[in-house]
């Protein structure tokens, strides 16, 4: 059992480390599918449809809002140069 715990630990630990170095429009995109899923799974479980499909759809709509919205401030800034 406590080896179990060391693994759970340790995948988190390794998952959270895979994010580092991302540039803006890489956090936004994995921010929007994210907060797509839940959304979508949350939705459609709510409105008696497949959670997993909402899921998949909010997850989608979200990755591609936050990599068109991702670095809007980041571009102006550049242009200013």
């Amino acid at each position: 059992m406590r080896s179990i715990k060391y693994l759970v630990v340790m995948l988190f630990a390794i998952s959270l480390s895979g994010c580092t170095g991302m540039s803006p429009r890489e956090q936004s995109t994995l921010s929007g599918g994210a907060i797509g899923a839940g959304g979508g799974a949350l939705l459609s479980g709510v409105s008696g449809g497949r959670p997993a499909v909402g899921a998949v759809l909010g997850g989608a709509a979200g990755a591609l809002t936050g990599y068109i919205l991702g670095d809007q401030g980041g571009a102006r800034s550049r242009k200013r140069r």
